[in-house]
């Protein structure tokens, strides 16, 4: 089933006087429970479609479209409810609070969804997330005795807050080592077939696309290898 399509996007920026278009008329959908890895040179546009289809930035023309809606229409404060209660994000570094445990940069996540549930509730939460990246272990830990990959699954539990529909990923091994790497990896995977999301994913690592469904390299801002 697919999840979000995006329909002939182009982004220009202005460099003083000088137009540049970054994205030149792109075209993909997305399935519900795979993994597609953007692929492609520094400047390819791949970081900047990601974003455009996460609504963390318009597009210049063109339409995203996910459920019912048009991302590229909706009002900004729309766009924040979606990205709030539907997609989930893990970045290259995990930027943890260092100053909070494990458990409590959940809990802090759960404060700032604004999440309505008592404290029986959100306590079952926490423990289902730590328990779903395998972290429950290290629930009263600190950050700065975490390892990397550590670090990445909890930023992944705090992605998975809102049970997404859709997880944005961009470079989310670019900081680990190979071990690392294959564990982060093989997590991602799992949640996204065994909860059913689907996954859109920034990469420069051969080895990481080789856990995607699909790859797609991008150049000069068009799909080379379109799905």
């Amino acid at each position: 089933m697919t999840i979000l399509t995006l329909e002939n996007i182009h982004k220009t920026f202005k460099n003083g006087d000088v137009e540049e278009e970054i994205l030149k008329g792109i075209s993909l959908s997305l399935k519900q429970g795979e993994i597609t890895a953007l692929t492609g040179a520094s400047g390819s546009g791949k970081s900047t479609l990601l974003t455009i289809a996460a609504g963390l930035q318009p597009p210049t023309s063109g339409h995203i479209y996910f459920e019912s809606h048009d991302l590229a229409e909706l009002k900004p404060d729309q766009i924040r409810h979606i990205r709030a209660s539907q997609f989930g994000f893990v970045f290259q570094f995990a930027h943890l609070v260092p100053f909070l445990t494990v458990e409590e940069q959940l809990i802090f996540m759960l404060d700032v969804s604004d999440s309505k549930q008592n404290k029986q509730q959100r306590a079952a939460e926490i423990k289902r997330l730590l328990e779903l990246v395998d972290m429950e272990h290290r629930r009263t830990a600190y950050p700065a005795s975490l390892s990397g990959g550590e670090k990445q699954r909890i930023a992944i539990a705090r992605a998975m807050v809102h049970q997404p529909t859709i997880l944005f990923a961009d470079e989310p091994t670019a900081s680990l080592d190979s071990k690392r790497s294959k564990e982060v990896m093989t997590l991602m995977r799992n949640l996204t077939k065994e909860l059913g999301i689907t996954t859109l994913m920034v990469t420069h690592d051969q080895d990481t696309m080789a856990y995607a469904d699909h790859m797609i390299e991008m150049k000069d801002g068009c799909l080379s290898q379109p799905v």
